[in-house]
């Protein structure tokens, strides 16, 4: 296993570098950087830079439009857009939607959707939780019938994230109740314009509208909108969900986070406190870890080996760290990070309190934001059994 990047490698982490510094937006970089909301518009913004350079699909092959970069080249890509406070690219999309459509959908399918994708014009949203049906996602019960050349959809999707702002969500359906439940799940793609499809926005414990529920009441949609075959959707979604949990694990955005850190330990005064200090030094070594394990991934992948199934894995140990750099920097700014006041916040008011810091103001709101991340994407009590039934046997 070799970590160490090649000259090369190296020359191309530059590039990236210098293009990102110079292409991203210092306002978008600036909320990033200190945890501030992020509108649609920015994140739209940076999506549609990343898109005119051709690099929003950083992931996709040279036949699809994409840069046809080698995984090795897609890690040190994330890694200087994160270090630079580039908003994460949000993945439903060009993550996790346009693999699926390369491998399984149709040419009329890929030249529909994909530029659209690619460009960040169009906002995809994902419909696969339900009310009973998250970690135990087989359970579904939105249901799809076929009549004629077109599906009739009823049901609800839950959990979606920024589901408000959705032009297409691909959505598992169910169109069979015979045999296992698995094999009666079909993928569709469904215009969010659609008569019968209403969103109702979530509201979380930090105020905010991140999540919603998705309501299908009769929609219509066009059976050329089916990915694949139908009744075998649970073979694209396993293709798509191992793109999602190895993206939760966000290790280059927990380095920048991890640097967040210590500079509001710094700023509060308690970065001289030996047993503060050890709680970061953990925390930096767990980070460290992730991203061994990421880069013997790569690793692997360089060298035309297989590489280790450990898509779980990244997930479990990535959302823990999420949430313990949240808890420290909490604890970090003690008193100054417990005043959230939503509609202050809306109206632009960033913490200017006696005694605050500016840059503390988003602390609660982050972390309590980050309770989610060891239950979305599969709980993490779910994706150690998994682990345990496919790398211990």
């Amino acid at each position: 296993m070799d970590l160490t990047f090649t000259p090369e490698e190296q020359t191309f982490r530059e590039n990236i570098r210098a293009w990102v510094k110079a292409s991203l937006p210092a306002d978008i970089a600036h909320k990033v950087h200190n945890a501030l909301r992020l509108s649609r518009d920015d994140m739209q913004r940076w999506a549609k830079i990343l898109g005119k350079k051709g690099w929003l699909g950083h992931g996709w092959p040279k036949e699809f439009g994409g840069p046809g970069w080698n995984a090795v080249q897609k890690h040190l890509f994330e890694e200087e857009c994160a270090l630079a406070g580039a908003p994460r690219v949000v993945p439903f999309g060009p993550v996790m939607v346009a693999p699926v459509i390369m491998a399984f959908g149709n040419a009329e399918q890929q030249q529909r959707f994909l530029p659209g994708i690619a460009s960040g014009e169009v906002w995809w949203s994902q419909g696969y939780s339900e009310p009973g049906a998250g970690s135990d996602l087989a359970s579904l019960k939105c249901r799809a019938e076929r009549v004629g050349d077109k599906f009739i959809v009823n049901g609800q999707k839950t959990w979606t994230t920024l589901g408000q702002y959705g032009e297409w969500i691909f959505c598992l359906v169910r169109t069979s109740t015979e045999g296992k439940p698995q094999t009666g799940i079909s993928f569709l793609l469904i215009d969010m314009k659609s008569k019968g499809v209403s969103v109702r926005p979530i509201v979380l414990l930090d105020g905010e509208a991140e999540v919603n529920e998705v309501w299908f009441d009769n929609v219509e949609v066009p059976a050329n909108n089916l990915i694949g075959e139908e009744n075998k959707g649970w073979t694209y979604a396993k293709h798509l969900l191992s793109h999602e949990r190895t993206n939760i694990a966000d290790v280059n955005r927990a380095k920048r986070e991890l640097e967040r850190l210590k500079r509001i330990a710094k700023t509060e005064g308690v970065w001289d406190d030996l047993r503060f200090r050890d709680e970061i030094a953990r925390l930096e070594v767990d980070v460290v870890a992730l991203e061994m394990l990421v880069l013997r991934v790569l690793s692997a992948e360089k060298s035309g080996k297989n590489s280790l199934d450990i898509a779980g894995l990244l997930k479990i140990r990535g959302s823990e760290i999420q949430q313990r750099y949240s808890e420290l920097m909490m604890l970090a700014a003690g008193p100054y990070s417990l005043p959230f006041i939503e509609e202050a916040m809306e109206a632009g008011w960033q913490g200017d309190f006696p005694g605050g810091v500016p840059g503390n103001a988003p602390l609660a709101s982050t972390y309590f934001n980050m309770r989610k991340t060891t239950i979305y994407g599969g709980s993490n009590e779910v994706q150690r059994n998994i682990v345990a039934q496919t790398m211990l046997n």
